[in-house]
């Protein structure tokens, strides 16, 4: 048995954060870093930076939105880039899947959704539904243990929101939201924070704007879930808040999991 750790970052963009980034990796050596909004068409992708440091790499990458990337120490095997339902040049890259140690993670940028009441909002709900249906679709490759985590783009209950009156019916807070990620969760997934941590006020989003990370108000919308294989080997979850506070900074701090794997 040894430890596993797993951390999940969306990092609003890649290049502008590269620094922290690689401080990051120096600092705790995670076995699998998976990146969101990495903002990087993938011929301009980094990639040096990681491989110096000794990691694998598999990337996703559009120019100045989304963006996903996974950065393992352990190969990367069985790839597998976007949703099934339509072919991967005319999507987004907001989902990248690989086989590490056994273990299979999915790495997920759920689309925010905009304004509840336009058009791009169903397109969100929507994505829940396919995202599910992807998982199904490759059950072959999954071994029992599988993660799912990354930037969901909703707060699931009160306590993950600085203000649940005011904030109920808004994006990233919507009861349809949350309907439909307990479409996706019953699956079989549970969150591994939650699991562990049941205090309010722990948030892994911060909105640059109205002082809002200085307020603490912020949002957890940066989830790691596993399915019931990996529950008793989940040693400890949280959110390395610290990153947030750093100059220049993403608005999303990571959130971290460490498991006792065979």
């Amino acid at each position: 048995m040894s430890d596993f750790l797993l951390a999940t970052w969306n990092v609003n963009s890649l290049r502008a954060r590269l620094e922290h980034v690689e401080r990051f990796l120096l600092e705790w050596r995670p076995d699998v870093l998976m990146l969101q909004e990495t903002k990087v068409v993938d011929a301009d992708f980094p990639a040096a930076l990681f491989e110096g440091l000794g990691y694998h790499l598999s990337i996703w990458g559009q120019k100045t939105y989304n963006g996903v990337a996974l950065a393992s120490l352990h190969p990367l095997e069985a790839v597998r880039r976007g949703l099934a339902d339509v072919p991967e040049e005319a999507q987004e890259a907001r989902v990248l899947a690989a086989t590490v140690r056994g273990l299979r993670v999915v790495n997920v940028y759920i689309p925010n959704g905009g304004d509840p009441t336009t058009a791009r909002f169903p397109d969100k709900l929507a994505f829940f539904g396919r995202l599910r249906r992807r998982l199904e679709q490759d059950q072959h490759l999954h071994s029992p243990a599988l993660v799912l985590a990354g930037d969901f783009n909703v707060a699931p209950e009160p306590r993950d929101v600085y203000d649940p009156q005011s904030l109920l019916g808004t994006t990233c807070y919507h009861p349809d939201e949350h309907q439909a990620l307990e479409g996706l969760r019953s699956w079989g997934f549970t969150d591994a924070f939650r699991h562990l941590e049941p205090n309010a006020g722990l948030y892994s989003w911060w909105d640059y704007r109205q002082g809002a990370w200085p307020k603490n108000h912020g949002l957890r919308i940066d989830h790691i879930w596993i399915t019931p294989p990996l529950i008793g080997s989940l040693k400890r979850c949280w959110i390395e808040r610290e990153e947030r506070g750093r100059d220049k900074a993403s608005d999303h701090a990571p959130v971290m999991a460490e498991f006792h794997l065979p």
